[in-house]
């Protein structure tokens, strides 16, 4: 069966100089998806006639669906009506199931309807009008051979509501979709071309209609598996049986699955073995503690932070000794893992992470470049502690210094419950 595919056009100046960032547009891609629809590309045009009529024109070329939202508001900027009524070759119409709902709003926040606002009841003869439950713009369905396009409000609850309700409904009852199904495996402490190279055999095995796309950022590598077909347990049972095969080939690399953070796995092995934990921070700031904290019940196993961003600060509260600063200074093997025990003392907690190192972009040397972390997990049978070069981006630095923090630790906590697997076996 042949996919399904759509485009979505999001329309507004503002979209495009970067004063409202086009959260719709992912929303909707991923409900479509979600129901079967392949969403092919995402266009963001000016409040301009010519520039709308041109993106419906291009995408009427590729896709059978085309979403459009924006540009229906009351005001002379707000366009999209009089340009679709034109594209289609339609005149405006006043439609009086819009008005009364424009006019019952109004009344519940005694406001007076002006001359604008009746305006907004107007609408193309040849579409379809979508009843709006919460705003005064109706959406605006269209019909053109296979082709439908849905005219839409730009304002994100107004426009969920259609969607979900109206326009998946619909889109359901027209098309004969495909399933699709995504399954993400997350992984750490690989960049992404040694893990390509890695996995290319068992890549090259997939099947034509599962696709492999790796999806990248600093200290994670997401490998994300999709199919698409008609028997949508045969897509799952298949995707999953390749899932499977791949851990047999990186187990240790894998944290999880379908984005998963790394912060939550590792606050899942915690609180399911009773252990508490603490960090102490210097190049990351608190970030670590941000990641941790940032999953709800994370008091349950985490006591705090020592941000030792001064050598005082490690001196005077992590009992960092000042000769062995002054000698190995503050990015060096003795002061981060002095760093880790006297936190884990002081915070009486099971394990400790500890991170310091040059986030950039100065403060590096020949023999400290920026991006040199060092990271130290203080643990109930000593200290373990290794050295990181991660690059000269501050922002990226303090996410990988992060993100090789925690998945040290996750690696110490999943082998202190085999050793304990086996202990009681």
């Amino acid at each position: 069966m042949k996919d399904v595919n759509a485009e979505l056009i999001s329309i507004g100046d503002e979209l495009l100089i970067g004063q409202v960032t086009n959260t719709n547009a992912s929303w909707m891609a991923g409900e479509l998806n979600k129901n079967g629809i392949n969403v092919i590309r995402i266009t963001t045009v000016s409040d301009s006639g010519d520039d709308i009529k041109e993106a419906i024109k291009q995408a009427e070329k590729r896709a059978e669906i085309i979403l459009l939202t924006g540009g229906l508001g009351p005001t002379k900027d707000d366009i999209t009506k009089q340009v679709l009524a034109d594209y289609f070759n339609s005149k405006m119409v006043f439609h009086d199931p819009t008005f009364e709902q424009i006019k019952t709003i109004f009344a519940a926040r005694n406001f007076k309807v002006t001359e604008v606002n009746k305006k907004q009841a107007e609408i193309p003869e040849s579409c379809t009008p979508l009843f709006n439950a919460h705003g005064t713009a109706p959406g605006m369905w269209f019909e053109k051979g296979n082709l439908v396009l849905v005219s839409m409000p730009g304002v994100p609850f107004e426009m969920k509501s259609l969607v979900v309700d109206q326009v998946i409904p619909r889109l359901q009852s027209k098309y004969k979709l495909n399933f699709i199904f995504h399954k993400t495996i997350m992984t750490t402490g690989i960049g992404e071309s040694m893990l390509a190279e890695i996995i290319d055999d068992w890549a090259n095995k997939l099947p034509e209609y599962i696709k492999l796309a790796y999806l990248p950022q600093p200290g994670i590598v997401r490998l994300r598996l999709s199919a698409s077909g008609k028997h949508k347990k045969k897509l799952e049972d298949e995707v999953k049986k390749h899932c499977r095969k791949l851990t047999t080939i990186i187990p240790e690399i894998i944290f999880g699955y379908d984005d998963i953070s790394l912060e939550e796995v590792v606050g899942k092995q915690l609180l399911s073995s009773g252990l508490t934990l603490s960090t102490a921070e210097s190049c990351t700031g608190g970030y670590i503690a941000h990641l941790i904290t940032s999953i709800a019940g994370s008091s349950e196993y985490y006591n705090g932070s020592v941000i030792s961003y001064s050598n005082k600060i490690k001196e005077t509260q992590l009992d960092v000794n000042p000769v062995i600063l002054d000698q190995e200074g503050a990015v060096s093997r003795e002061v981060i893992e002095q760093m880790a025990s006297g936190c884990r003392k002081h915070l009486s907690t099971d394990y400790c992470l500890a991170t310091s190192g040059i986030a950039g972009p100065d403060g590096g040397s020949e023999d400290k470049p920026v991006g040199t972390v060092w990271i130290a997990l203080a643990t109930p049978d000593g200290v373990k502690s290794k050295l990181f070069h991660f690059g000269e981006h501050r922002g990226r630095n303090i996410r990988k210094s992060a993100i090789a923090a925690l998945n040290m630790l996750r690696e110490e906590l999943k082998s202190h419950s085999n050793n304990e697997d086996k202990a009681t076996s």
